[in-house]
């Protein structure tokens, strides 16, 4: 767990009974690593009598519903080392990082049996943050690294995880071993993945604005959220405006944009190397585009504003909120070439309170999006478990027409978070099961079109519904896809048993 210098921190008045928090500005890369693809959802696998979800109505509203979606655990993951329990006491010096560059150092007079809910309300508690009483059921800690990222859960003591921490790596986490021994996590303070959007969507704090307001651009720049080139242009050029101020023709210029556009747009948006060399400028260049966004906004535009502009946008993107999890997909074969060259694509599978998402981040494009209503999905176990190169499977599937017949389609996502992929996904169906459409305080952003009906735990009813735009449509040719015809009928064991024998063929995993 890491630790904050010392030198910043403020004097501690011992004759208080309470864990201390310091505020500590720094200049955190966002590359740093936390935000990086989770996947310790097996931890939430759901059960019908789960906690149930509801969206709080005012922002101040009750926080219980987003803590856990179940208390079904997976073993590895609850199991905790008793014996720091029965140790005395001892306090101990933690660091947690927000999105906003800032860290906190805490002192936790409790130590290593010091619960998130405690350490949570120590950071809502902070008179110099702020931040509201409802910030306590926005957000909570997240523990991650560039190789895993894992919501805790509110009984989780942060230490006993920590120590974990290797254990959980070799299980879940798509690295070689060397890498797995470097990797060092930190403890975050993000968005709960469980909290509906129309929660955000009726934040009135700024301070809470402005931390939503960091993790969605970390999600923009990362190029977890795809988006169109106009759309990039015009949330780098809001970006611009709250970091550097307003517009000052003296500083602000076509050089001083090409330095620094890598600041303000995703990688894959960033010019060649050629044209930087060459400090070459077209008027469709990032950097012009850049800057002229950046011009046109007025002067006197507040932050806070700002900040909702940007924020308003992130929000009519179906993957907005995601909990994002490593894994690939096959690539079609394409030709003699292909097939001697032929490897898997790695991509992100996000999921949230509406759906499933399989981005592919390096090129920043949304190859599947699905909602509950319209997917099927099921779970499969290597065959030779003993085989680093046999993973885990998630099966999606789905309904589309081809060319005039309806037709099943199924891609397979192979990854060693499969299994906690499938638990957060049974647990936001079940959800919307018990709410259907008569949920009171969801709106339509949250909740599923159509009730489910289907007597399958897992197999919601099947339905088109095209996403909008151009950015959003699906990229099936990119896929390689199963398909079936409507009169195959496949019951969700039937798709478990039919994919299962598919599945058995070891894939290379691709390591980072």
């Amino acid at each position: 767990m890491s630790s904050c210098e010392s030198q910043s921190r403020e004097s501690l008045d011992s004759d208080t009974g309470h864990n201390y928090v310091t505020v500590i500005p720094g200049d955190f890369s966002r590359s740093r690593g936390f935000p990086q693809p989770p996947d310790q959802y097996s931890d939430y696998s759901s059960t019908r009598n789960g906690g149930d979800l509801h969206s709080g109505g005012e922002e101040g509203g009750s926080s219980e519903g987003y803590k856990t979606m179940s208390e079904s655990t997976n073993s590895q993951w609850e199991r905790t080392d008793d014996s720091q329990s029965e140790q005395p006491s001892q306090a101990l010096k933690v660091c947690v990082y927000l999105m906003t560059d800032v860290a906190f150092h805490m002192e936790l007079e409790d130590g290593a049996i010091t619960t998130v809910p405690e350490m949570v309300q120590a950071i809502v508690n902070d008179e110099q943050l702020s931040l509201p009483r409802s910030a306590a059921s926005m957000f909570t800690l997240w523990m991650c690294s560039g190789l895993l990222e894992l919501q805790l859960k509110s009984h989780h003591r942060p230490l006993a995880v920590r120590a974990k921490w290797p254990a959980l790596l070799a299980r879940y986490a798509h690295a070689t071993e060397s890498r797995q021994r470097r990797d060092e996590p930190v403890l975050s303070f993000q968005r709960n993945v469980f909290l509906p959007r129309i929660r955000d969507q009726r934040v009135k704090d700024p301070k809470v604005l402005e931390l939503l307001y960091h993790e969605a651009r970390y999600n923009i720049l990362e190029g977890r959220y795809p988006c169109e080139v106009n759309h990039y242009i015009m949330l780098g050029g809001i970006q611009a405006r709250l970091e550097l101020g307003p517009y000052n023709p003296q500083q602000h210029t076509i050089h001083f944009f090409r330095d620094q556009h890598s600041n303000f747009l995703p990688v894959h948006m960033r010019r060649g190397v050629w044209t930087s060399w060459f400090h070459l400028s077209g008027k469709n260049s990032p950097e012009v585009r850049l800057l002229e966004q950046f011009k046109r906004i007025p002067a006197n535009t507040s932050d806070r504003k700002l900040q909702r502009k940007y924020l308003e946008f992130c929000w009519s993107l179906p993957y907005y909120g995601c909990a994002f999890f490593q894994g690939q997909v096959e690539q079609p074969v394409r030709g003699l070439t292909s097939l001697i060259t032929h490897q898997d694509v790695p991509v992100l599978v996000g999921i949230n309170t509406q759906g499933v998402y399989v981005i592919d981040n390096v090129q920043c494009c949304l190859l599947l999006g699905l909602k509950y209503e319209e997917l099927s999905w099921d779970f499969a176990k290597p065959s030779q478990e003993d085989n680093p190169d046999c993973l885990p499977c998630l099966f999606l599937q789905f309904r589309v027409l081809e060319n005039g017949t309806r037709v099943s389609k199924i891609l397979q996502v192979f990854s060693k978070q499969a299994v906690m992929m499938d638990a957060l996904i049974t647990g936001f169906v079940d959800e919307l099961k018990q709410k259907g459409n008569t949920a009171s305080g969801s709106d339509d952003v949250d909740r599923p079109s159509e009730a489910a009906t289907d007597s399958d735990e897992t197999h919601m009813p099947l339905t088109r519904r095209d996403l909008p735009q151009a950015f959003l449509g699906n990229k099936l040719s990119k896929l390689t896809l199963a398909t079936f015809d409507e009169e195959a009928d496949l019951t969700r064991n039937e798709l478990g048993k039919t994919l299962y024998f598919n599945s058995l063929r070891p894939h290379t995993v691709l390591y980072s």
